[in-house]
């Protein structure tokens, strides 16, 4: 068997292989239909530092090769997190992460602050999709201003592995990558959601209740290799690939893009143990190729 043992900054994965947020709640869902353990690295839905309703419903809707998507950051906020969440994942044997979210830079530094004193979270990846309340709603992960000025304040407050995930809506995800490089982000993921749009034709309005959404899944894909190929060769800290992954194929593609691992979201709505088997399919293509790690095929195109 190949050795697929990876490193994101100061956190060892004992495969590549992670859950992407929003799509496997927080893990113990799951763990009737697989082995949490077994899995690279658990990141959990979002949280924020106060409770979110989310959005109104409908705010989900299938397309031809993916699905959208205006949850909304629906959560019950971090003391709630670490009160009753905390205690019920924190033996799980994996890396479990936690997603931050906010909506002003304060609400991101604080809602860090308190899961760094969670000795069972070793990582949080932030958020950077989100809109600032107190800038005219502009996403912070839109702008290199933006997105670093998060960072720099967590970074101040947070002294574990810091994972940003990036937002595909921009002009040059390369510049936002190295701009959260810079302010002290070990890692970073992407892509997050494309925005996108359905209408039901048939009752003339929108399929979701705020009209757009993010659009995930298979037809994201071409998008989301571009974009960590891209990122890879701007930046020094390690790339983790997500968007529309649901084969060990599709892994493949990102690792030889320059990601050293990968998240699977979607995939994971229509079988909860694609995780397993993509680990599985990405040692199997490995051994068949004579590679003896999966760091050999990182970043070769």
């Amino acid at each position: 068997m190949a050795n697929l043992n990876v490193n994101i900054g100061g956190l060892e994965l004992k495969n590549p292989v992670m859950t992407a947020s929003g799509t496997f709640g927080y893990g113990v869902e799951f763990q009737d239909f697989v082995p949490l353990n077994e899995i690279g690295g658990i990141i959990v839905k979002g949280t924020t530092l106060k409770h979110r309703e989310g959005n109104d419903y409908p705010r989900m809707a299938e397309t031809a090769s993916g699905m959208l998507n205006c949850v909304g950051l629906q959560n019950k906020g971090v003391e709630y997190f670490i009160n009753s969440i905390y205690p019920t994942i924190k033996d799980i044997d994996t890396n479990m992460i936690v997603n931050v979210s906010g909506s002003c830079i304060e609400d991101y530094g604080e809602c860090a602050a308190r899961i760094n004193e969670l000795e069972r979270i070793p990582a949080i990846e932030l958020n950077i999709s989100c809109p600032n309340v107190k800038h005219g709603g502009m996403a912070f992960g839109t702008t290199t201003e933006g997105a670093a000025s998060v960072v720099k304040e967590v970074r101040k407050r947070y002294n574990k592995t810091l994972i940003v995930k990036l937002s595909p809506n921009v002009t040059d995800i390369a510049e936002i990558a190295k701009a959260v490089e810079a302010e002290g982000a070990d890692s970073v993921s992407l892509i997050n959601t494309l925005m996108g749009m359905a209408i039901d034709i048939e009752h003339r309005k929108s399929l979701l209740s705020i009209g757009t959404g993010g659009l995930s899944g298979p037809a994201v894909k071409p998008v989301a290799v571009r974009m960590v190929h891209q990122v890879a060769k701007a930046i020094k800290v390690p790339v983790i690939g997500l968007g529309g992954i649901s084969t060990a194929e599709d892994a493949i593609e990102f690792f030889m893009a320059g990601a050293t691992a990968i998240q699977i979201g979607t995939a994971n709505f229509l079988d909860p143990s694609t995780t397993i088997k993509v680990r599985d399919g990405i040692n199997l293509w490995l051994d068949k190729h004579g590679c003896s790690s999966v760091k050999e095929i990182i970043g070769i195109v």
